[in-house]
């Protein structure tokens, strides 16, 4: 396996179902408001019944509604009980997404009740009703399995890491992966500048610093420079601007939602906000030359690393003259090794006339990320240039 460790969050929503309408089942009126107010706040608009509706087919005035447009148990993506209507859901047939809501659950009994209708958690409000809004929020915008997110680090300096992290953003949205790249150190340039894009419009990371709770994954998306085929989240040609952790999670969050693949170009110094993006990552690819200077410097990085990060992996780049092969490098730092990336002779200067790297199908780097995204995504043969 090359990704490792952790897994992917699981998401509580009725197969096939994403996207759709939640449905409500209350006859609470103070309750109803508190749902249908966050419904809304998550960009909503549920169905509302006062008990489990019949399924379409089976006759009655609730079937004939149903096939008119309305919602069922089994078709809902998402399911709202509140405790006033736990017993009259009691009989339902048993699916995920359904969730127990009240506004006062001290009663102990509660827990037996969302046994008996198969509920995945008991929500009180209004302690709940953040995680409450982020859930309706994943079925207004189809939240399915999230993306498989990668981060590039340096094991030095001059390793080629934000080099790699682009070219893998590239070939990955060449083989038809939806793709968001970000640039997650400040100091580094701008990828967007990477892949001959400064000018382009969209926004950039001071406008999302200000970020907190939810950011809309759709909305984020469409916010971004759209360059060869990827989105990109850089940084600007301003006075630099601090984004804070919580920013940070929330847009990475949001990067992932929508499934596909995200790329993080990550920092070499391991702070709060980094340790805040490498707690969120599938895996960490850290660029290493094959000279010893380099395998030194590399292995403080990696202790860093490894001490949040679930699963690092070391990419070798090239060797030196009488340096290191990949295996030994590895075997040096004690990680596990992703593979090696020979030196791709004019690379520099076709960067510098606009050519992002990997954009050569035959080159050394394309090789590489072809086959990583192979591995990592269980992508059959034959990458698309």
């Amino acid at each position: 396996m090359l990704v490792g460790g952790g897994g992917r969050p699981a998401r509580a929503v009725a197969a096939g179902a994403a996207g759709g309408r939640p449905l409500i089942i209350t006859e609470d009126p103070l309750l109803l408001d508190d749902l249908l107010r966050l419904c809304a706040a998550a960009g909503a608009e549920p169905h509302v019944r006062h008990a489990v509706p019949e399924q379409s087919g089976t006759g009655g005035a609730a079937g004939a509604e149903e096939v008119r447009g309305g919602v069922g148990w089994e078709s809902a993506p998402l399911v709202l009980v509140g405790d006033d209507a736990a017993r009259r859901v009691r009989g339902a047939p048993r699916r995920d997404g359904v969730f127990l809501v009240g506004r006062e659950l001290d009663d102990p009994l509660v827990w037996q009740r969302a046994v008996e209708i198969g509920a995945e958690e008991v929500l009180r409000l209004p302690d709940a009703e953040s995680r409450l809004v982020d859930r309706i929020a994943d079925v207004v915008e189809g939240a399915g399995k999230p993306a498989l997110a990668v981060g590039v680090i340096g094991g030095s300096g001059g390793a080629g890491a934000s080099t790699l992290a682009c070219a893998l953003a590239i070939r990955a949205a060449r083989a038809g992966e939806r793709t968001i790249l970000i640039d997650g150190d400040p100091l580094g340039g701008g990828m967007d500048v990477l892949l001959g894009g400064e000018g382009a419009e969209g926004l950039r990371w001071p406008d999302f610093a200000g970020s907190r709770g939810r950011v809309g994954a759709g909305a984020l998306e469409e916010s971004l420079p759209e360059l060869h085929a990827l989105r990109v989240l850089s940084w600007d040609r301003g006075e630099r601007v601090v984004v804070p952790p919580a920013a940070m999670r929330s847009v990475l969050a949001a990067a992932r939602r929508r499934g596909g693949v995200v790329v993080v170009d990550l920092p070499r110094r391991v702070d709060e906000v980094v340790a805040e993006v490498l707690a969120q990552l599938d895996l960490v690819l850290m660029v290493v030359p094959g000279e010893l200077r380099s395998v030194a410097a590399a292995g403080r990085v990696a202790a860093g690393v490894r001490m949040v990060a679930r699963d690092v992996r070391v990419v070798v780049r090239g060797r030196c003259p009488g340096g290191l092969d990949a295996e030994t490098v590895a075997g040096l730092l004690g990680v596990p090794l992703a593979g090696e990336v020979p030196v791709e002779l004019g690379l520099p200067g076709r960067v510098a006339e606009g050519e992002p790297p990997g954009a050569q199908r035959r080159g050394a780097l394309a090789r590489f990320c072809d086959g990583f995204w192979q591995r990592a995504l269980g992508a059959a043969p034959g990458v698309p240039a």
